[in-house]
């Protein structure tokens, strides 16, 4: 469906169901440089099993208008206007990567609308290297390259699809080629910024899951735990051989995990 938020006309998958505020809601919230087909498998499951789902396209990705955000605070606001917008008073949130970053300070900044977090390849600090950024700020393909080499596992990248004739590198190459000159670069340069998470977390009481990969590159385990550590409310799941992109590569064991 489509929503204006903030006054960008904004693109929002309902997980192949029509969204009904009267159900419990749930908003995915996708990573660096993807959009919403990141949560392709979730958003049905979640749509067909109780729950209103609102995954968006972030401002300026996929099919949503506007600029990308510089600041995950600005993304935080943001997803809060989302929820206004669909007429919705709270909601569960769960974010993978930057996503997990926007999910948290949503959570901090507008702790009335959230009652539950899912925080999927998440980090207490989410530094990005100074060659992904200059090959990001420059459109150079490398940096699709380094995201799609380092965001996947061993097993995904020696044919661990769920799908007969899929390869998960490729198709995660394809979503991130389709980024808008400039989207890569402001997403990775807004989580290497961010510097809030540890104060964040501390004062959020909602229940928390986090969901960890055990040789995620990007984000590994050891940074989530420190996150942890500083979450009241919270429980940890590490996925076994998961790299960073586990809605891929261990969609079944995500979801039971944020079933909890």
């Amino acid at each position: 469906m489509q929503l204006s938020v903030n006054g960008i006309e904004t693109f929002v998958a309902n997980g192949g169901r029509e969204f009904d505020r009267s159900r419990p809601t749930i908003v995915l919230l996708h990573g660096a440089g993807f959009d919403h087909t990141t949560w392709a498998l979730h958003s049905r499951w979640f749509a067909h099993h109780g729950y209103g789902v609102l995954a968006p396209d972030l401002p300026g990705h996929g099919r949503s208008s506007g600029a990308p955000l510089r600041t995950i605070g600005d993304m935080a606001d943001w997803t809060a206007a989302l929820l206004q917008a669909a007429g919705v008073a709270k909601a569960t949130l769960v974010g993978h990567s930057m996503g997990s970053l926007i999910a948290l300070e949503t959570a901090a900044r507008h702790p009335a609308m959230v009652t539950a977090l899912g925080l999927i390849g998440t980090a207490a600090a989410m530094s990005v290297g100074s060659d992904l950024l200059k090959a990001a700020e420059a459109n150079d393909h490398a940096a699709v390259d380094m995201v799609s080499i380092w965001g996947l596992g061993f097993h995904a990248e020696v044919g661990g699809s769920l799908a007969p004739g899929l390869w998960m590198h490729t198709g995660a190459q394809r979503v991130l080629e389709r980024c808008r000159p400039g989207v890569l670069f402001s997403d990775l340069s807004a989580c290497n910024a961010y510097r809030d998470a540890l104060a964040a977390a501390a004062g959020i009481a909602v229940p928390t899951t986090l969901v960890l990969g055990e040789r995620d590159m990007m984000t590994p385990a050891r940074a989530g735990k420190a996150l942890a550590a500083a979450l009241p409310n919270s429980r940890t799941v590490v996925l076994p051989g998961a790299g960073h992109m586990m809605m891929v590569e261990r969609p079944d064991e995500l979801l039971a995990a944020l079933q909890g």
